[in-house]
This record gives C-alpha cells, sequence and structure tokens, in this order.
C-alpha cells in the first residue's frame, strides 16, 4: 500500500498523530482511538505495511512507533506545491495591502 492510501483513512491518520508523542502500545491506542482492538490492529497491519509504523516486541506486548522516512519522502513530493502555496499567499497578502 502507498503511503497516500495509508494516510486516506482518519483513523490511521489518528493513530500517526497518537504516535507523535512517542512509542504506544496497542493497547493504549486502542484506548485513545474509543475503537474495538481488532479494528486498530487492522489500521495498525495496514500501517505497517506501507511502512510509516514500526512495531517492537517488548514481552507480551507490541509497541508501535512512527517511521519516519515515508513521512520524509511525502514531505520531500510536498515541497514544490507549498512553494506554489507560498508565491500565492504572499500575492494575495501584497494585494490585500494595497487595497487598506
Amino acid at each position: 500500500m502507498s503511503t497516500f492510501a495509508a494516510l486516506a483513512d482518519p483513523v490511521r491518520r489518528e493513530i500517526l498523530a497518537l504516535l507523535r508523542h512517542g512509542e504506544q502500545p496497542a493497547g493504549t491506542l486502542v484506548a485513545a482511538l474509543g475503537l474495538p482492538q481488532p479494528s486498530v490492529s487492522k489500521h495498525l497491519k495496514t500501517l505497517r505495511e506501507a511502512g510509516l509504523v514500526r512495531a517492537r516486541i517488548d514481552g507480551p506486548r507490541r509497541l508501535y512507533c512512527i517511521d519516519p522516512a515515508p513521512l520524509a519522502e511525502l514531505d520531500a513530493w510536498l515541497s514544490p506545491y507549498r512553494e506554489f502555496w507560498a508565491n500565492k499567499l504572499d500575492a494575495l497578502g501584497d494585494h490585500l495591502k494595497r487595497s487598506d
């Protein structure tokens, strides 16, 4: 699954938002999301397969964390679009200043 397809789902984006705070066990994610454990496990599997999340076994628990590499690739892909919007917003700002 591609990074874009994995990030298309709002639950998976929420999981990544929770993991921004650091490594977390699946149970903590289940509690925070308020979803059934099988549903969260399915989303975690999708994120792992897309390379966005890594799992580490710690005794009886699996701990999940973000793998930043695919996000860096996504950031690089988005860079030209940021420049496009920055130029448009600068032009809008200039127009609004002239309109005062």
